[in-house]
């Protein structure tokens, strides 16, 4: 059974986004005439034959010049001949040339593709200093003599932040990845953690834990990818001589995928190109998705405010995709307002369309790709290895990762440690109360709740087992309250959570992990600060939903459990084989992590409202972690971060593209993602949700959810409805409140 269709359900629209079709043959050849047509004849021998726009981006010298690359637009092959331009025709020496990149992969790759060009070999390429701004930027402090260590390691870092917690008696300890995010941010724009507010007993806490991390990089000799932009920027504004000498050596600066800069990386970068003011960057503001990480696509929006000479070239032919996905993408991402104008032309004709679903639930759609899947590759055309699976969070991938799991088909989840969603730290807490409710004597489930009861786990496990020796109990979680150091609430504590573990066997394990998170394990969750939303506490409810709605599925916790474990047998038996063989295996991670791929086929799952675009970015203003550089609201500027996401997740498919949006999500009924909606329209609602933003706004009655965690409002329309005493949510049952809501006018 086919389960997809040409358009969205629920669209009767005629519009079929498609691309305009490029026709190279139809392009002047008088180009090849010039001076320099030599150069350009020898690249088209050697099988590079560069578009008019890509001759005046290869052609440029004086001055600085930002290239927008669209999606598939050949950027690298730009970069490259630049680079042998520079060489071969204005006869730079590649000492001359810096080349900066984001990744060691792809800086391998430029000088491998520029050593193949014409007349110049290995050793000319090598010449060019071409690397990250992390590799070039260290090898500078390492020739001034600094020599700390590389603190490269993240888990280790986690390590580290955890102990120092530990020391300072911090018995709700913040997460790491939280932690360390606040540091790079801060980093990224030279402030120092010294000057952070202590407005608030968490924000102290913060602030403390922050200044021993450093303060024990400094005494250990460490120092992480962060410090080395941090010292590089203090050194060359502290170091003249060090300055001058570098923007006299590099004559010619490129920059590759320059949307993801940060302030440091730009500040750098402008140091050093000063003098020569040479300085070619590469870019497209529609595919930055960094933000978190200090990625500010502002840099390209105002290049030419920066740089008034700045020369701007479009590339705006796509080599990648079919007309019909360059289409989509066109018509998806025209709704941004902050952007710079283009509209990609497609290379490919082939009469091959989107394809869309829309599946009851997430394990449906899990069923329904999977089934696609084996369909396109029986047809012997297509392998695993042609296949990307691309999710929005983590948490989203859990029902298609079990059904390849299940199914036995081979896939690569590029999720950090190729993690099962049972085994992730907010999650394994609450699988090992339901297996103690089984096997109370399970020891290592009672180590991996202890952290959960404010207990130290090896600590903890060691006292229990020693007193095992002479006392063994049913329970053995009740040795915990002879524990000397323990105060008696503590102690307390460990008789209530015997006595729920109890109760919870005869239940279905959707309602003991809904208990569990009422009666204790959201507030162990919501580490410090109670009243304050942030896009981390967001994603650990979000992952707790997701265990939810995937333990509806059972009537009882030992079906759960045995599913959990028969799962887990079998992904790692499929690991075990991946290793000794070259497996023909799907790619299976995040959108964020397909930035810079491309798939023959590309499956697009969880498009749907509050995924993609993502809660976090609907419910923008709310959290306090969320932060833009701009003064621009919050919620506009998320939004179209999200609608880049799909725009990078439509753009990495060649010729097949398939999009589902599942009608319900960890139990809440989603409408298709407005991205798409918006895509099929007569007139597509240009910038429709910054028009809704700034409209002018009213202010109207309304029941609203009571729930924290719920968004649900209705707004009162009539005397009936106001004279209702109670109300329960439509989505959560929660009770609902009456007040008042902003609404456009």
């Amino acid at each position: 059974m086919n389960y997809f269709s040409n358009r969205p359900f629920g669209i009767s629209s005629q519009v079929m986004p498609n691309a305009e079709v490029y026709h190279s043959e139809n392009q002047p050849n008088q180009e090849l005439q010039g001076e320099d047509g030599f150069y350009f004849r020898l690249l088209e021998q050697n099988g590079i034959r560069l578009n008019e726009a890509q001759w005046k981006a290869v052609r440029h010298i004086e001055g600085p010049c930002l290239t927008l690359a669209g999606a598939g637009s050949g950027k690298t092959s730009v970069l490259v001949s630049r680079t042998g331009y520079l060489i071969q025709v204005k006869n730079v020496s590649p000492e001359k040339i810096l080349l900066l990149t984001f990744s060691k992969k792809a800086a391998m790759e430029m000088k491998q593709r520029v050593a193949m060009l014409p007349g110049i070999n290995k050793q000319e390429a090598n010449r060019i200093q071409a690397g990250t701004f992390h590799s070039f930027f260290l090898f500078i402090l390492r020739s001034r003599g600094i020599t700390q260590e590389i603190l490269g390691n993240e888990r280790f870092k986690h390590i580290i932040l955890k102990q120092l917690q530990r020391k300072m008696g911090i018995q709700e300890p913040y997460q790491p990845e939280t932690l360390l995010s606040k540091l790079s941010y801060l980093k990224m724009k030279m402030e120092p953690v010294g000057q952070l507010p202590e407005k608030t007993p968490g924000e102290k806490e913060v602030k403390k834990i922050l200044m021993k991390f450093e303060e024990w990089k400094a005494s250990n000799q460490k120092m992480d990818f962060d410090d080395i932009l941090v010292k590089a920027y203090e050194l060359l504004n502290e170091d003249q001589m060090l300055l001058d000498a570098l923007q006299k050596r590099f004559q010619f600066i490129m920059v590759d995928e320059f949307q993801d800069t940060n302030w440091l990386q730009y500040q750098l970068i402008k140091m050093i190109a000063a003098q020569s003011r040479n300085l070619f960057v590469v870019g497209d503001d529609d595919q930055t998705i960094y933000s978190f990480n200090g990625a500010d696509h502002s840099f390209i929006l105002d290049f030419d405010k920066e740089f008034p000479d700045a020369r701007v070239i479009t590339l705006d032919i796509n080599y990648r995709s079919n007309s019909y996905i360059v289409g989509l993408g066109n018509q998806v991402i025209s709704c941004n307002r902050y952007r710079r104008q283009k509209n990609l032309q497609a290379v490919k004709e082939e009469q091959v369309n989107p394809q869309y679903c829309r599946p009851s639930n997430t394990d449906e759609e899990a069923e329904w790709i999977t089934s696609k899947i084996k369909e396109l590759t029986s047809e012997g055309d297509l392998t695993f290895n042609d296949i990307a699976i691309l999710h929005r969070t983590a948490s989203s991938s859990r029902a298609i990762f079990e059904k390849l799991v299940i199914e036995e088909v081979p896939f690569f989840s590029f999720n950090p440690g190729d993690q099962h969603f049972y085994d992730q730290w907010m999650v394994k807490p609450l699988v090992d109360h339901l297996r103690l409710s089984l096997v109370p004597r399970n020891f290592t489930a009672i180590e991996g709740i202890l952290a959960s009861l404010y207990i130290n786990r090896e600590a903890g496990l060691k006292f229990i087992l020693g007193n095992e020796e002479t006392a063994r109990k049913k329970y053995p979680l009740i040795h915990l309250t002879k524990m000397n150091h323990l105060q008696e609430f503590q102690k307390e504590k460990v008789k209530q959570r015997i006595k729920l573990i109890k109760g919870l066997a005869a239940e279905p394990p959707a309602t003991a992990i809904k208990q569990m998170r009422r009666e204790f394990y959201d507030q162990f969750m919501d580490t410090n600060e109670r009243v304050s939303v942030t896009e981390h506490k967001e994603a650990i409810k979000e992952t707790l939903s997701e265990l939810e709605a995937s333990a509806s599925r059972f009537q009882s916790i030992s079906a759960f459990i045995s599913f959990i474990d028969s799962m887990t047998e079998k992904h790692e038996k499929m690991q075990n084989q991946d290793k000794k063989s070259n497996t023909d295996a799907i790619s299976l991670m995040t959108i964020h992590r397909a930035k810079g791929l491309e798939f023959p086929v590309v499956f697009v799952i969880g498009a749907s409202e509050g995924n993609l675009p993502h809660s976090s970015a609907l419910n923008a203003d709310k959290l306090e972690d969320k932060v833009y550089q701009h003064t621009r609201s919050k919620e506009v500027l998320a939004i179209e971060e999200e609608r880049r996401l799909m725009y990078v997740a439509i753009t990495r498919a060649k010729s097949k593209l398939f999009i589902s949006s599942p009608a319900f999500y960890q139990g809440e009924k989603r409408e298709i993602s407005s991205f798409l909606t918006d895509a099929f329209r007569e007139k597509p609602l240009k910038k429709d949700k910054i028009t809704k933003k700034e409209s002018p706004k009213i202010k109207v009655s309304a029941w609203i959810c009571s729930s924290d965690n719920c968004i649900a409002w209705s707004r009162i329309k009539t005397e009936a409805d106001q004279n209702i005493k109670r109300k329960a949510c439509p989505i959560c049952e929660k009770r609902m409140i009456k007040g008042e809501k902003l609404v456009s006018g």
